[in-house]
């Protein structure tokens, strides 16, 4: 069982909703971090709180939606220790599991059709990540988080 964060906004709640019943259905645990209706909503605040419980350590994984998925994953992405990525087809939700490690997953709800998204998220959830040569560079990207945390850090300071 995986214990995976969903969030959306409000073109991305039906989806998500749907999403929520199939994986608690298939056994995983499911967190939901809203939004809880398709009342006009701003996605940075639903990527952030998923990413955030990625980035903790309180869930394995997230599940993003949105219009495109494309903000989702730019506004997740700013959280240290996240590795969002948009897929739109299960080819590609391979892709970033094996070579980049990804822990959050954004789909575009007006792109991706429910059952397509399904197996999107499937193929993401069954596929772990390669290591190897591919290790290092998701070193990188941790050294990445690191370095902006400490400018970050050093501008404060100033």
């Amino acid at each position: 069982m995986t214990v995976i964060a969903l969030g959306a906004d409000h073109a991305g709640y039906a989806l998500k909703e749907k999403l929520k019943a199939w994986l608690a259905a298939d056994g995983h645990r499911v967190i939901d971090h809203g939004t809880h209706s398709t009342e006009s909503v701003d996605y940075p605040d639903y990527a952030v709180a998923v990413a955030e419980a990625v980035s903790t350590g309180r869930v394995e994984r997230g599940v993003l939606v949105c219009g495109s998925g494309i903000g989702m994953a730019m506004a997740a992405n700013k959280v240290a220790g996240v590795r969002a990525a948009v897929a739109c087809d299960p080819g590609v939700a391979r892709l970033s599991r094996q070579h980049n490690d990804t822990n959050v997953l954004a789909l575009g709800a007006r792109l991706t059709a429910p059952m397509h998204a399904l197996e999107v998220v499937q193929a993401w959830l069954a596929t772990p990540f390669e290591g190897g040569r591919h290790a290092r560079r998701v070193d990188k990207l941790a050294q990445l988080d690191c370095a902006r945390r400490d400018h970050t850090l050093d501008a404060a300071a100033r």
